[in-house]
């Protein structure tokens, strides 16, 4: 069982930065691949970026390659998600999300634990 707490969304001026981060729960944290998935209302989540348990291997949506990075930290269970030259259009809800199967999945039906979300907002 995995528990993931989001934090580090909202407000920004477009071109600005935030960090995401996201605290796990449990002792087996670094077995897992980590994901991070974005959500519009009346939209389908959308993947972001994803990582893998090691932190060797990573994932991107075409719209975040190039301004966000993910990374881990599995000494502290934390996932953190970087992003940087933001734009309006990133407005929306983020969620943190394990898989258990270990390979970086861009695919939300491979993640079995998710967070609450954290709200990020661009202003232009």
């Amino acid at each position: 069982q995995v528990q993931l707490v989001e934090s580090g969304g909202g407000l920004v001026q477009a071109g600005g930065s935030l960090r995401l981060s996201c605290a796990a729960s449990g002792r087996t944290f670094s077995r897992y691949a980590m994901g991070w998935f974005r959500q519009a209302p009346r939209k389908e989540r959308e993947f972001v970026a994803a990582i893998s348990w090691s932190g060797g291997s990573t994932s991107y949506a075409d719209s975040a390659k190039g301004r966000f990075t993910i990374s881990r930290d599995n000494a502290k269970n934390m996932v953190y998600l970087q992003m940087n030259s933001l734009k309006p259009e990133d407005t929306t809800v983020y969620f943190c999300a394990a898989d258990s199967g270990r390979v970086v999945s861009t695919h939300d039906f491979h993640y079995e634990y998710w967070g609450q979300g954290t709200q990020v907002t661009v202003s232009s």
